[in-house]
């Protein structure tokens, strides 16, 4: 067992990908689980595979974050079933990767419903009880593309502006209750979200080279469940092109212009 040993957690978008792989992890080192998704089956794959592999205590409901008052009732039965949540992993979202104008509004509210509103009503659900008990971890699964927006995800990186905005901002908020917010920001995965993302492959084809393992971004976040901390950004140099935008953005925009358009 490791340091997680009876602490409970909880993950949306846990089916698969990230979500999936920090359950994973999570379990092999003794956490008990909540698993949260959309697709029930797959969901209850990874129940019986945890439970056999790591003799875990876990739950699965499905869930879309969307549906704020589904949200409500959710976890109103994870804290029935589990007790106290000690941990909340916000990672259920998604993206699509076109121009602006041609963005349909109704694909643009959908992300926002997910990736922000969703986020928001999973950590209201946990706010009481975590200030109360002066305890808890709240983990929000941002993106780089909170930080530096890029051609034809203006609407996907508005969403994780606003997760970083809403997340500094809850981080001060709960400094006098012991209660930690890390937001993770990473680059491009390899997971499906860019079946949806990126529907014609040009963008998967241009940074494949470059995409993090889901395994390693997994190992970075179980690890500040342990030891929490601000924020986790990866890639390292992806980062620093993040402070170097923020100091010089003109210049950056000029001389990142080929390197952005890989979508």
């Amino acid at each position: 067992m490791g340091n997680l040993s009876g602490k409970n957690v909880v993950i949306t978008g846990a089916s698969g990908g990230i979500g999936a792989e920090i359950a994973r992890q999570a379990a092999k080192r003794g956490a008990n689980l909540a698993l949260l998704a959309r697709s029930t089956d797959k969901l209850e794959t990874l129940k019986a595979e945890l439970e056999t592999t790591y003799k875990s205590t876990v739950i699965v409901h499905r869930l879309d974050v969307s549906d704020t008052d589904k949200v409500i009732e959710v976890f109103e039965l994870v804290y029935k079933q589990m007790g106290d949540i000690d941990i909340l992993v916000n990672n259920a979202g998604f993206g699509v990767f076109r121009h602006a104008h041609e963005a349909e509004l109704d694909e643009v509210k959908a992300m926002f419903d997910v990736n922000v509103i969703g986020l928001i009503a999973c950590t209201s659900a946990v706010l009481k009880n975590m200030r109360k008990k002066r305890s808890g971890h709240i983990i929000n699964i941002a993106s780089q593309a909170g930080k530096i927006a890029t051609p034809k995800s203006s609407v996907y990186s508005a969403t994780k502006h606003a997760v970083l905005g809403y997340s500094n901002s809850l981080r001060m908020e709960l400094s006098d209750f012991n209660v930690h917010v890390t937001t993770v920001n990473p680059g491009p995965i390899e997971t499906n979200f860019f079946n949806i993302a990126d529907e014609s492959g040009t963008y998967v084809k241009n940074v494949k080279r470059w995409m993090l393992k889901p395994e390693y971004v997994a190992s970075k976040v179980v690890d500040a469940m342990e030891s929490p901390v601000r924020e986790i950004n990866l890639p390292g140099w992806m980062n620093m092109g993040s402070v170097f935008y923020t100091l010089f953005p003109r210049l950056f925009e000029k001389v990142g212009k080929k390197a952005f358009n890989q979508k």
